[in-house]
């Protein structure tokens, strides 16, 4: 992150109790939690964030790359400054992945595609 001037941390506090913390800078997860995810046998992967049709929508390609099903859960997700809705973001991911979550209300079900998700 030399571009933006950011000093690398190695560890940092989290405010949920975790068996393993995976720290984030820039775009992309990083490869470590990618080997994590695959040795756990995990397959869906929760993503939610800010800038949301940056950020959240790199780690999602790192993801479905990786032969994973990533899915966007949007009430927790905003936008950048462009959109501070996380709306574009949503779009987007449901245009390149398809799978959205809407609410805490959906508990097993994918959104998928165009007909099932508004604008």
């Amino acid at each position: 992150m030399r571009q933006l001037g950011w000093k690398l941390r190695t560890d940092d506090e989290s405010l949920v109790a975790a068996d393993v913390t995976f720290i984030k800078y820039g775009y992309l997860p990083p490869a470590s939690l990618i080997d994590h995810l695959k040795s756990r046998g995990v397959e869906r992967v929760l993503v939610c964030g800010i800038q949301a049709e940056t950020c959240c929508l790199a780690a999602g390609f790192m993801l479905f790359d990786a032969g994973l099903h990533p899915t966007l859960l949007t009430w927790l997700s905003v936008g950048s400054s462009l959109d501070r809705t996380g709306a574009l973001g949503a779009r987007l991911w449901r245009h390149h992945f398809g799978s959205l979550l809407h609410s805490q209300a959906e508990p097993d079900g994918f959104v998928r595609g165009p007909a099932s998700n508004p604008p």
